[in-house]
């Protein structure tokens, strides 16, 4: 666990700005394997990343953007091309595949590794200017991150072996 890590134990730092379905797995995940290695690891929620501490989620995809996404769809990957974001419903479209494909594949959800990472003794930063921008209140987020500003982050990204914004 990252709380009961050795004094001279590595430290990895992430910056977490995107609050999409995708995009919220990766930060998630290298956070609480870290934290599993014995790692001190700190998570910096920031704009749309932030949405990702609030009690309730609804996180969708978006294709926009995203030539890369490839869905399996009958022993094949179906490709998105950028044109289909534009037709109405494509975004919920990919959300729901999305979904039913983490499901079916028993993966985690967002809220589990979220849990995952408190229980792991990660420590969670809220952006108070973001928070005040989008007009968050604390109330409106999971209980267990400390609300901090970009100094609070660097002065523990400063001693990081690994920064990672994601």
């Amino acid at each position: 666990m990252a709380g009961t890590a050795a004094p001279n134990a590595k430290r990895m730092s992430l910056i977490v700005s995107k609050g999409t379905l995708d995009w919220a797995y990766p930060p998630f995940i290298l956070a609480t394997t870290a934290a599993a290695m014995g790692m001190e690891v700190a998570m910096f929620f920031t704009f749309y990343g932030l949405g990702l501490l609030r009690k309730k989620l609804d996180l969708g995809v978006s294709t926009l953007g995203n030539p890369a996404m490839a869905m399996p769809l009958m022993g094949m990957h179906m490709h998105m091309p950028n044109l289909v974001a534009a037709l109405p419903g494509a975004d919920a479209m990919a959300t729901a595949m999305m979904k039913r494909l983490i499901q079916k594949k028993g993966v985690a959800s967002i809220e589990e590794l979220r849990q995952l990472a408190i229980e792991s003794e990660v420590r969670i930063i809220a952006c108070q200017m973001t928070m005040d921008l989008f007009e968050f209140r604390r109330e409106d987020m999971i209980d267990g991150p400390e609300i901090g500003g970009a100094a609070t982050f660097i002065e523990h990204a400063a001693k990081s072996e690994i920064n990672l914004y994601i």
